[in-house]
């Protein structure tokens, strides 16, 4: 505790050294030429780039409100449309050319069908009898008769178209034609059912 102050008393004294020290050197570069290092250093040219944020758009304002109770816009004037009287249009006709055509030849006339008549004849009937109740009561006349000729030449219909005034000569010359075979009518050579005639003519001898 009794040297204390002597150690203190002697820091002090090399602290106040040490900054006379750093004083002088400090005046010494000053005048030897430090301070033109120094300023040439500054005075070296150098870039800075200057970085600002983007400012943001200001948000686009509202658009004013319609007005409200207006009157309607007048409307627009009414032009008249001008009339141009166009001068009539020449229309040239050329002329008329007419081509004879050729005419159609008429179509052929159809062919007429062939056609072929029964063979009626008495030598292929049986000749009737002649009734005897005729006989007695002196009966004569003349039968015609209309008949149907089969495909076959069989009579399948036969009716009087002329009487011979006694029913019992027409019938007996009825009964008689169904007996008959005839030769049947044909078209384009193929048989067909015809009509035909026939006359019987009962007479006494005397």
């Amino acid at each position: 505790m009794y040297f204390q102050p002597q150690k203190n008393a002697s820091r002090r004294t090399v602290s106040i050294a040490v900054v006379v020290a750093l004083h002088a050197g400090v005046g010494y570069a000053l005048v030897t030429g430090l301070h033109r290092t120094v300023v040439d250093v500054i005075r070296d040219p150098f870039d800075v780039n200057i970085i600002e944020d983007a400012k943001k758009p200001p948000p686009d304002k509202p658009p004013p409100p319609p007005p409200k109770n207006l009157p309607p816009p007048p409307p627009p004037p009414q032009v008249p449309m001008p009339e141009v009287a166009l001068p009539p249009a020449t229309v040239s006709t050329g002329p008329t050319i007419t081509v004879a055509t050729k005419p159609e030849a008429p179509p052929p006339p159809p062919v007429a069908s062939v056609r072929v008549p029964p063979v009626v004849s008495a030598s292929s009937c049986t000749k009737p009898e002649y009734p005897a109740a005729s006989k007695r009561l002196e009966e004569e006349g003349t039968v015609v008769l209309n008949f149907l000729i089969d495909v076959d030449g069989r009579v399948i219909q036969g009716k009087v178209e002329g009487t011979s005034g006694f029913e019992r000569l027409d019938k007996a010359a009825l009964d008689a034609l169904g007996r008959c075979q005839f030769k049947p009518g044909t078209v384009d050579g193929k048989a067909e059912q015809a009509w035909a005639k026939m006359k019987y003519t009962f007479r006494l001898q005397n």
